[in-house]
């Protein structure tokens, strides 16, 4: 097998998130959107986003453009070199050539997985699932937990594929975090069910296991186009319900609404909205992180100079990524400060 040039290698890649304008470069990149269009005056050119486990790159190909794109795919690897330069204050490449990657590219380059470490996420999360009382939801996720096939899935998963903890053990991680705060939300209001938010938090995202494809791009599956993770997520409860003889009906139709309303309106996808307290709360606990993780990855990758982020078109409007100023410093003075008076009031002083 032919050994792939060293710029196709981790150790020598220029990582997207690095790119700096003016910049010449040349090596692999994912191409993740590909589309052929022509200029006012006829001449076809490609539009494609280049992407590294960094970000994407929005770049241009100008010349012999109806040739080169029927050399790849969406979702294939393509070598190139370009130059980078600025567009409306962002940077983009210029092509100038590009051909196929033939060998088997380095999933170091192109996966982005999740930036904790995925065994102790697991652990974490089974001391959170370990709070819930209830003997009917300890046997529904004891039946999760054992289906190694499902939680292998479960594990590897991405949340989402762009937005909020779009990568490999995102679902995990977002999981986690969830029912993190479901525990802390349902101790600090008592009218919650502590036994069912957490299991609901748990259970409501199953349904990205068959929604998403992932191998060096995520993707929908056909079943997660057509359906869809929310229906998918109320099947595979109901796949593991149908072997709990003794489960309460009343309990099974609390939890299919957990999942069918965390959406939490109908323009966001959400079959229901919430109809009970813990519905309520696992919408907005679930809207808080994916938006918290979401917008944090947003401005880390921004390239807008200065201290605002670019229009994000999700939101539409500007973020203001900047460092609270003075924060670090003054909390290191106030530490100092009271570590100082302890030892003026110290007994031994």
């Amino acid at each position: 097998m032919t050994e792939p040039s060293a710029d196709c290698r981790s150790d020598r890649h220029l990582w997207v998130e690095n790119l700096a304008p003016d910049t010449r470069v040349s090596g692999c990149y994912l191409v993740k959107s590909k589309k052929l269009s022509t200029t006012r005056n006829g001449n076809p050119f490609l539009s494609l986003t280049l992407a590294d486990k960094t970000g994407d790159l929005p770049a241009k190909v100008w010349d012999r453009a109806e040739i080169l794109s029927d050399l790849f795919h969406e979702g294939d690897v393509i070598e190139i070199a370009g130059k980078t330069d600025t567009y409306q204050g962002q940077i983009q490449l210029t092509v100038f050539t590009l051909h196929p990657f033939t060998e088997r590219p380095d999933p170091d380059l192109f996966v982005e997985t999740s930036p904790f470490d995925i065994p102790g996420m697991m652990r974490s999360l089974r001391t959170v699932l370990n709070q819930v009382r209830d003997i009917h939801l300890k046997a529904l996720i004891d039946l999760f937990w054992k289906d190694r096939r499902f939680m292998n899935l479960f594990r590897k998963a991405p949340a989402a594929k762009n937005f909020h903890h779009g990568y490999l053990g995102g679902l995990l991680e977002h999981t986690l975090s969830v029912c993190r705060l479901a525990a802390q939300v349902s101790d600090h209001y008592p009218a919650l069910n502590k036994d069912l938010l957490i299991t609901a938090a748990f259970l409501h995202d199953v349904g990205k296991t068959r929604e998403f494809s992932w191998g060096m791009n995520i993707d929908y599956t056909d079943e997660g186009r057509l359906v869809g993770h929310i229906v998918l997520g109320v099947a595979i409860l109901d796949e593991k319900l149908g072997s709990l003889k003794y489960f309460p009906d009343e309990l099974a139709i609390r939890l299919r609404h957990l999942i069918l309303s965390h959406h939490g309106q109908y323009d966001f996808g959400s079959p229901k909205e919430p109809k009970f307290l813990e519905a309520f709360a696992l919408h907005l606990l679930d809207d808080l992180d994916a938006k918290i993780n979401g917008l944090h990855r947003f401005m880390e990758r921004d390239r807008q100079e200065g201290p605002w982020t670019d229009f994000n078109r999700m939101f539409r409007k500007f973020f203001l990524k900047s460092p609270v100023p003075g924060t670090r410093e003054t909390e290191e003075k106030r530490e100092t400060e009271i570590n100082r008076q302890g030892m003026l009031f110290s007994p031994n002083a």
